[in-house]
């Protein structure tokens, strides 16, 4: 975990937006710190915010493509995925990146990635934006979704 070269976040009026965060329930301690982050930056955003709970990181795609077809400018994808003895790690971890980057571009809207894969527990604790953590993956995934609207918003404003 560099960290290093990460870009600031926050600062971003994103008044008129309309933003789901789509959140996993596995590992609560370390999603509640993701969502936390998350809705931090969003709030400070201006921007409208919903939060959903899904089962696990699997099922985040099909929720943030709903989360379009209902009207969201932006979603805000937060999961957390270690790896096991099995290969389900791999499978999971897979089909849920491949799957928030489809729906993403289908639905020419940002998808914020913040579904963490991790070796083990401590990576997780160390990404979640709690006290103590080196990073607030969260707040970035948040952020990122945020500063992509704005840009597709105007690429489409302006041509």
């Amino acid at each position: 975990m560099s960290g290093a070269g990460a870009p600031q976040t926050g600062g971003i009026d994103a008044s008129g937006l309309d933003v789901v965060v789509v959140a996993g329930t596995w590992h609560d301690v370390i999603t509640d710190g993701l969502i936390a982050g998350a809705r931090r930056v969003l709030d400070e955003s201006g921007a409208s915010v919903r939060l959903v709970r899904v089962p696990g990181s699997f099922e985040l795609a099909v929720a943030a493509q709903a989360a379009f077809a209902g009207g969201a400018d932006a979603v805000v994808a937060l999961g957390v995925i270690i790896r096991g003895g099995t290969p389900h790690f791999e499978y999971v971890s897979s089909a849920a990146t491949d799957g928030l980057t489809r729906v993403s571009l289908d639905a020419g809207k940002p998808v914020g990635f913040g579904l963490l894969t991790l070796d083990d527990e401590q990576q997780g604790l160390d990404r979640a934006g709690l006290a103590g953590s080196k990073e607030d993956k969260g707040a970035e995934a948040a952020d990122a979704a945020l500063r992509t609207a704005l840009v597709i918003r105007e690429l489409r404003q302006n041509g």
